[in-house]
């Protein structure tokens, strides 16, 4: 797990630990279940018995494509004729890209603004959905060499890595640093365009930390020490999800909303370090 420089930072891996517990002990449960309905419905990607099929475009934010590319490698294994591309990237590109007409049947952001806007312009075929929740966090080098304890350190510590400001991640790392009363010269501020791109600055570039989704800092544990960002001092993000309207589809586009929502998707984002809707 992510080394923190606070005794909070077990909150972190204790929620993490737990969420596992229980999705084991739900499998247990649902193995031992002589009941073929109750099977059927833990396995099943439908509200049928028969498996989808077809083609769908799923438009996710970056900062879902452990979750996401799991989630689709069971949803095609339970529906072998259904095929589905996942273009990962900001949430906010992603939305302007279906504005513009982008050929996407399914689409699944790190904040409800994005989606709203689609909502509003009429391209959901119906509300949106939250199936998840996620938290900002500090990541460093190894070792924390700049001995960052906290976000009033990121002012004075060297190169800080950021998502634009038009990224969901970059707005809300905006808003706890300003919250915090943290201003980061602009000299020294370096911007991803998604957070992938932002941890990479850290994990590989010249960085000295930066501000991403708990989810991200998990999945490169072994490549950043970490700093956990008080709850109080946090903020928590919605992950809506949804299907275009535009989508020649429906059919399999909902079975995979429905996938995302069920207690299989759940799993897999509880696993990865995702709250609970």
């Amino acid at each position: 797990m992510i080394p923190t420089a606070h005794a909070e930072g077990m909150t972190v891996r204790k929620l993490f630990t737990l969420a596992i517990a229980v999705t084991a002990a739900l499998a247990l449960v649902l193995s031992g279940c002589g009941d073929d309905d109750e099977r059927g419905s833990s396995e099943s990607t439908t509200t049928t018995s028969e498996s989808v099929s077809g083609t769908i475009i799923v438009s996710a934010a970056s900062s879902l494509t452990d979750a996401f590319t799991t989630i689709k490698h069971n949803f095609v294994r339970a529906n072998p004729e259904a095929s589905i591309t996942i273009n990962f990237g900001s949430s906010e590109a992603l939305a302007t890209q279906i504005q513009e007409g982008a050929p996407v049947d399914v689409a699944a952001f790190a904040d409800t603004t994005p989606m709203t806007t689609l909502d509003d312009a009429g391209l959901l075929a119906a509300g949106p959905e939250i199936f998840a929740k996620n938290r900002l966090f500090i990541v460093t080098k190894p070792g924390n060499p700049a001995n960052i304890s906290g976000l009033a350190e990121l002012g004075s510590a060297g190169i800080i890595s950021l998502c634009v400001d038009t990224a969901p991640c970059g707005e809300f790392a905006n808003q706890v640093l300003a919250d915090a009363g943290v201003t980061i010269p602009e000299s020294s501020i370096t911007r991803g365009t998604d957070v992938k791109a932002t941890l990479t600055s850290v994990t590989e570039g010249d960085a000295v930390a930066g501000i991403v989704y708990v989810t991200d800092a998990q999945a490169v544990a072994d490549q950043v020490a970490g700093v956990e960002i008080p709850e109080d001092e946090n903020v928590v993000a919605s992950y809506p999800i949804a299907v275009v309207t535009a989508t020649a589809q429906s059919e399999l586009a909902e079975a995979f909303e429905a996938y995302v929502l069920s207690e299989e998707g759940q799993a897999v984002l509880k696993e990865v370090g995702f709250l609970a809707p």
